[in-house]
């Protein structure tokens, strides 16, 4: 799991929101497709597409050996009221500095509660933690039972 790259994503998304933009691409990595659906789940993108630099596909195309270094995952921003619903995506972990956490201190994390010096979600806020078992939002990481690692919040 690279957090340098998915440090870049997150910028960008940022930086894409506040310069209103209607879609743009990240790289296709398996973590950067989790995050991208748990956004759009979550409801601050509007949707994902696979593509390659000059656009989303139109039909599947499948990634191969020959073309894995093009592949492009596009993101349809959402915005509502004239205002980017992705306002602020920040991560929580570095790559010096990684912050693991149990059940017990995603549940504080929840409340709003400082835990594992991280400050606690706020309102409309996620916070999104990698696993064993996969990537998953705070809340869905506490009924599930898991830990991990703490990757972004996003607000």
């Amino acid at each position: 799991m690279s957090l340098v790259l998915l440090s870049h994503v997150c910028s960008h998304l940022q930086n894409v929101s506040k310069a209103r933009l209607s879609a743009t691409s990240i790289p296709l990595t398996k973590l950067h497709l989790a995050l991208s659906l748990q956004l759009q789940s979550n409801g601050f993108i509007a949707s994902v597409t696979r593509g390659s630099p000059a656009g989303p596909d139109r039909e599947y195309t499948p990634t191969t050996q020959a073309n894995v270094a093009t592949r492009r995952l596009w993101l349809a921003m959402k915005y509502y009221d004239n205002e980017p619903v992705l306002s602020e995506m920040s991560m929580v972990s570095r790559p010096k500095q990684r912050v693991w956490v149990g059940v017990e201190e995603l549940q504080r994390l929840a409340r709003g509660e400082p835990a594992a010096y991280v400050d606690g979600l706020r309102p409309g806020e996620c916070l999104f933690v990698g696993t064993d078992s996969g990537l998953f939002e705070a809340r869905e990481a506490i009924e599930r039972g898991v830990g991990g690692q703490l990757l972004c919040r996003v607000r």
